[in-house]
């Protein structure tokens, strides 16, 4: 039986092995920070695999800062990580589908990188707009003043500063730790989109340009949609620094898709009601005016004859008519143009009566669907003292789901903030009877001590997430009594892996150490803690039911009707492996410890291949 590893995917050596199956040649060996040798890519000799000619010299069209290879070498590293469910915090934890996720998004999008590969229709973030505020997120790859001064050249061999060298370490270096935040996660959060998914990023002016310039490069340049103007203000801002600046009124969505060309659902209309007719059944009119009012005549082809086959009119001398002779020639064949008291008179229909129910998606939302202030407070209204002075609307966020989803699909927000994501999801799905999953993502960022929100009650940004989310799906109930919708959520937490560290030095073996290592999983972990750390390791989706059973006093877990079923009791006997193997599931977990010896654990293995040859059979 194999070992699973209780640790995230190395991104790198999967890249590595990619680029090995189509130049092999270009693959050699390096030592890795342990001294193990590794799998590694020549990469001037990959270079000349893919050029007709080098070009030698540091000139190249490409946007980068002193930081972007660390967040690349950083989005690709494994963790010794793990999600564990916390049931007390969630609501309808056995039927619900969504997730709500607390911790450091970067290490977050590792742990989902298999169990979510593909499988998310929409992401939407709304990140830090780097306002001049240090950032909460500890990247170990954002650099010190020090470790960027040195990676600019900004002082020379003797400590002195470097005035040949261009642009200030401070403007720099301001946007340098941003981008690299940034970065790291679009290229994790890349990976998990569906074939046909779609990325919004909401941002502000402060980093517009990087954002564009970012995600140009991780999603392609000719993945870009569009951008979205939001009208986010209808108050100005008379602070001292609008004195000397253009004050925005807008703030921006950029959409990314995986689809070059990609649809949008458009938006449905209502009913409109219809106007009265005249008694000659015309809704409107509108005579075909004539123009260039001063006697000069226009172009010949604006000057012509129009008749309704009854009778005949002109333009006047010296002016010319305002629609083409094809425009008038259509209006004539559709019936709608006749003469009255010499002018020429078109009838003009509304909208619903040409078939038009529905409007395109716009890159335009006026303060209609909401703004940063009518968010704050109708996030108020919801849940007072929530300690937030920036959200987004729920409207908004719900016509981007509109747009971008169907029925089924699954909305990712890692930067999730009061959950205004969650809220939309669950809005929309009571409207027209979907079923989207939302994933939320959060790193509990502890409140202000002094606080409304900490007085409150609420000691991290999660948990006012959650308690809008409870909170939401009641009044959206109020509102529409006979909607049925998903309104749980599942709590996952990251921490350490599940299992103990057993890496030591020979020297360093004591009794009590080896005595640890005959049980290596955490002393605090349960049998949740296990089977959700097992999940992410095989890829399976975090949302899917499961039951727990005793049989022959071990508690065995059955995961989504088979695709995983789990024993992590001590000392497992045959009844219980044979009882498993029978069900021929796809996948079948044990703890190292279930076998009191060597001979047991085979004997395991031959139980299966007798009675389960497909199931694929593990420890840990």
């Amino acid at each position: 039986m194999d070992k699973m590893r209780m640790e995230s995917e190395d991104i790198q050596q999967e890249n590595v092995k990619k680029i090995a199956a189509l130049f092999p040649n270009c693959v050699t060996e390096a030592r890795d920070e342990g001294g193990h040798l590794k799998k590694a890519i020549n990469f001037e000799l990959l270079k000349q695999m893919l050029s007709d000619s080098v070009i030698d010299g540091d000139e190249a069209y490409e946007f980068t800062w002193v930081g972007k290879k660390a967040s690349i070498v950083e989005a690709n590293k494994p963790i010794r990580k793990t999600l564990r469910p916390c049931k007390e915090e969630s609501v309808n934890w056995d039927t619900t589908e969504n997730l709500y996720i607390e911790g450091d998004n970067l290490e977050v999008l590792k742990l989902l990188q298999e169990s979510y590969l593909g499988k998310v229709k929409m992401i939407y973030i709304d990140p830090p707009y780097n306002t001049g505020h240090d950032f909460v997120y500890p990247d170990s790859f954002i650099m010190n003043n020090e470790d960027y001064n040195e990676g600019t050249g900004y002082f020379d061999e003797d400590g002195n500063v470097n005035y040949q060298r261009e642009n200030s370490a401070s403007a720099g270096r301001y946007h340098s730790d941003w981008c690299s935040m940034i970065y790291s996660r679009l290229m994790l959060a890349r990976n998990l989109l569906s074939e046909d998914g779609v990325v919004f990023i909401s941002i502000d002016y402060n980093e517009n340009f990087n954002m564009r310039s970012i995600a140009n490069e991780i999603f392609g340049e000719s993945h870009f949609i569009g951008e979205i103007y939001w009208e986010s203000k209808t108050k100005s801002q008379n602070t001292k620094t609008s004195y000397n600046k253009l004050q925005p009124k807008e703030e921006m969505i950029l959409v990314y898709s995986n689809q070059e060309k990609r649809r949008f659902h458009l938006i449905q209309l209502g009913e409109k009601e219809y106007p009265e007719k005249d008694d000659r059944g015309v809704y409107r009119k509108y005579p075909i005016e004539v123009m260039n009012a001063n006697g000069v005549r226009g172009r010949k082809s604006m000057i012509f004859d129009i008749t309704d086959g009854v009778s005949t009119v002109s333009p006047p001398a010296g002016k010319q008519w305002q629609l083409g002779q094809d425009q008038v020639a259509e209006y004539r064949q559709a019936g709608d143009l006749y003469i009255e008291n010499g002018k020429a008179i078109i009838k003009m229909r509304p909208e619903y009566e040409r078939n038009e129910s529905t409007q395109p998606f716009w890159g335009f939302f006026s303060k209609e669907i909401g703004t940063a202030e009518s968010a704050k407070s109708e996030l108020k209204t919801l849940l007072p003292n929530n300690g937030f002075d920036t959200v987004k609307p729920v409207e908004m966020i719900r016509r981007l789901v509109y747009h971008a989803t169907e029925k089924n699909d699954i909305i990712l927000d890692f930067f999730s903030g009061s959950a205004t994501t969650a809220h939309a999801v669950m809005q929309l799905n009571a409207e027209d009877g979907g079923n989207r999953k939302f994933i939320m993502v959060q790193l509990p960022e502890e409140t202000d001590e002094k606080s409304e929100a900490y007085k409150a009650g609420y000691k991290n940004i999660c948990e006012i997430g959650k308690e809008r989310i409870r909170r939401a799906a009641k009044k959206i109930h109020e509102d529409n009594p006979d909607a049925r919708f998903d309104d749980g959520f599942r709590v996952l937490k990251l921490d350490d892996s599940n299992m103990n560290d057993v890496y030591y030095a020979a020297g360093d073996y004591t009794q009590d150490l080896v005595a640890m290592m005959e049980s290596n999983v955490k002393s605090d972990r349960t049998d949740l803690d296990l089977l959700f750390g097992c999940l992410i390791e095989w890829g399976l989706p975090l949302s899917l039911p499961y039951t727990s059973e005793t049989i022959d006093g071990c508690m065995v877990h059955t995961y989504n009707d088979g695709d995983l079923i789990a024993c992590f009791d001590e000392n497992v006997p045959e009844s219980v492996i044979k009882t498993i193997a029978k069900r021929q599931p796809l996948r079948a977990v044990f703890r190292d410890s279930s076998f009191a010896s060597s001979p047991e654990k085979i004997n395991v293995g031959e139980i299966f291949k007798l009675l389960a040859p497909d199931t694929r059979v593990k420890v840990i």
